[in-house]
């Protein structure tokens, strides 16, 4: 796809978004297998509840965009969930393999936190009044992820890790 206008690059970015979602719905269930904690495998499984709905607005949006999901791959979250898998195959101490699937964990939020924040904006930029507001309820949900995270790991996961 040529991109020429912004109205192209935001559908190029959603896009990516709908790639990068679907490969999180697949990877979250291994990374929930993988932990030692409790509260951390819980947070994954919550996490991939999200995500399914994640894809869910995605499609919602295309419908406002007149536009398939088809067409792009997420090549930066393929390359995240890479470093995560490389955490699981790792002969690491369960305390320390916890803090590291946190770190990879945290990678994706970021990574989302960025591309659904830049997506929000142009949706906005747009005209996209409702799309914004989709991607603002995901954007956040986002953050809070990682916040629970951080929380995790300051609580408990970090210190059984040292």
């Amino acid at each position: 796809m040529k991109i020429e206008t912004l109205s192209d690059l935001f559908v190029d970015e959603i896009q990516d978004l709908y790639s990068a979602e679907a490969q999180l719905v697949q990877a979250l269930p291994r990374m929930a297998k993988a932990t030692y904690s409790l509260e951390l495998e819980n947070a994954f499984k919550n996490h991939l509840d999200q995500t399914v709905e994640h894809v869910r607005r995605i499609e919602e949006i295309f419908t406002y965009i007149a536009s398939s999901p088809k067409g792009k791959k997420c090549v930066g979250m393929e390359g995240l969930i890479k470093e995560g898998a490389e955490v699981m195959n790792e002969n690491i101490r369960e305390e320390i393999a916890d803090a590291a699937l946190i770190g990879a964990a945290q990678r994706v939020e970021h990574y989302e936190i960025a591309a659904y924040g830049t997506a929000r904006s142009h949706a906005a930029r747009l005209g996209y009044t409702q799309v914004a507001s989709l991607l603002q309820q995901t954007l956040e949900e986002e953050k809070a992820t990682d916040e629970q995270l951080t929380s995790i790991a300051e609580k408990h996961i970090n210190e059984y890790a040292k």
